[in-house]
């Protein structure tokens, strides 16, 4: 018996009770907003985007403890003409994981991300490096 293809025609993605809608909205800035400068804490993120895939891995930094976070995640738009709305799955990996997994072929983005607050709301701004 052979080993069956998968296709897109042959595999579904059910709902998941893990996944979580993320709502953004992006802006491009020339520089950080007013009161935030590069000195202010931030984390160091480094996506890797596995080719051919839905799929990334993402490695956070927090310099002022030099400890790192690394997930896999899978993000994508439900609706491809609405990308404002997205469902985002997180696996949390240890270190042999995430090295097992730095086998694919991947384009890596690299961005310090800051955190701001205007009028009572919270922000995310990230500064690619």
């Amino acid at each position: 018996m052979g080993v069956a293809k998968l296709t897109d025609q042959n595999t579904i993605v059910p709902e998941s009770k893990y996944a979580r809608v993320e709502r953004e909205r992006r802006y491009l800035l020339q520089d950080l907003p007013e009161g935030l400068t590069r000195a202010d804490h931030h984390l160091q993120i480094t996506d890797n985007y596995i080719t051919g895939s839905r799929l990334r891995i993402r490695k956070v930094r927090d310099p002022r403890t030099n400890k790192w976070t690394v997930k896999l995640t899978q993000k994508f738009a439900p609706d491809p003409g609405d990308l404002s709305r997205t469902l985002i799955t997180n696996t949390y990996l240890n270190a042999i994981e995430a090295e097992v997994l730095s086998m694919f072929n991947a384009n890596e983005i690299r961005k310090n991300r800051y955190y701001f607050e205007h009028e009572r709301r919270k922000f995310s701004v990230d500064m690619f490096l």
